[in-house]
């Protein structure tokens, strides 16, 4: 004769129902992924909207459009390396010094003697040489990424003081010149914004289609369980601040590009503008998740808000007193996201 079911066993959850919830529950951080990538879609549109209230003949012109998303290229491909620091729990304030000291280094008269492929191989070197600097100190040298950037920072930009002797490095290269220059769009667009766009897609690639991306979110999440489950852990973060250096090597010579020249305060404040954007685009702070979609949204809310401020000559603190706003705010709906996760 069967024994009726106990109550606890007719509140256990049958293996069908397991099923759902654990189909749910994976869905669950997609949905999430989702919300904020439309959140920050309807932020970008309301900035828009303001921008053609205000300034309709200025804001939508074909020309300052172009402008915006040329300046978001700069520290947009700044703000993908940073993206993957910040994932594996580390932490870059040495980028804004390493585009400086890629750029001066890189339009040296000596360097310009070499022409286009000098300039760009000399930007993309100095960089990968910071960053492995980074890199090396960290991993192995055991140094708090706090610290060690730090000091890169300091370094990087009093060598690219001394390098130029505060005064400006002007680009005589035709070649690098005429890429800036409104001859060489493609169909419209800057190539810069197509050198953006293919660091974009690589990032995203690389992070989110890739062992490299799944031991970068390992490692943020939990360094020490990464470690046991095979990870060489100060390998991967060696690579991570490798890769940070390269995007500011590529930064370095797409503000070469833009600017024709190159100056020890290039790239004044690019670390605190990268790690906005990547904050404000769903990465945490903390490590663990990371989001190169999320990042590109950031850097086009701060551009975009940084044009709207200009066009309608308003005061640059009232502009600054805006993105830490939007900062906290970020912040505030992370907390409440991973409270409401716990």
């Amino acid at each position: 004769m069967t024994q009726p079911a106990t109550r606890a066993q007719q509140e256990a959850p049958t293996p069908a129902a397991k099923s759902a919830q654990e189909h749910d529950s994976s869905r669950r951080p997609w949905l999430r992924w989702d919300v904020r990538t439309l959140s920050l879609l309807g932020v970008l549109a309301v900035l828009v909207a303001v921008g053609g209230i205000t300034a309709p003949d200025e804001f939508l012109a074909t020309s300052n459009l172009q402008l915006v998303l040329t300046q978001a290229s700069v520290i947009g491909v700044v703000t993908v390396g940073m993206t993957f620091v910040i994932t594996s729990g580390g932490i870059d304030l040495s980028v804004g010094a390493m585009v400086a000291l890629a750029s001066v280094w890189a339009t040296t008269v000596a360097t310009q003697e070499f022409g286009f492929a000098g300039i760009l191989f000399t930007a993309v070197i100095v960089g990968v040489g910071c960053g492995l600097v980074n890199g090396l100190l960290i991993a192995y040298g055991r140094m708090v990424p706090f610290i060690a950037t730090l000091a890169m920072l300091a370094s990087a930009r009093g060598l690219a003081l001394q390098i130029t002797d505060g005064s400006t490095q002007v680009v005589s290269v035709q070649s690098v010149l005429d890429l800036g220059s409104r001859d060489s769009y493609v169909l419209g667009i800057p190539p810069l914004v197509l050198i953006f766009a293919a660091v974009t897609v690589v990032g995203w690639l690389l992070l989110n289609r890739t062992t490299f991306g799944r031991r970068t979110v390992a490692v943020g999440g939990n360094a020490e369980a990464a470690r046991l489950a095979g990870i060489d852990v100060r390998r991967q973060r060696l690579y991570l601040y490798l890769l940070s250096g390269l995007c500011c090597g590529i930064a370095a010579f797409m503000l070469i590009v833009l600017a024709g020249s190159g100056q020890n305060t290039n790239g004044n404040l690019y670390e605190l503008d990268a790690i906005a954007a990547a904050i404000i685009g769903g990465t945490l702070l903390s490590g663990g998740r990371g989001t190169i979609v999320g990042s590109v949204l950031g850097v086009l809310v701060f551009t975009t808000i940084t044009n709207i401020f200009a066009l309608n000559n308003l005061e640059t603190a009232v502009q600054q007193i805006a993105k830490g706003a939007i900062i906290v705010a970020a912040v505030l709906v992370q907390r409440r996201s991973l409270h409401g996760d716990s």
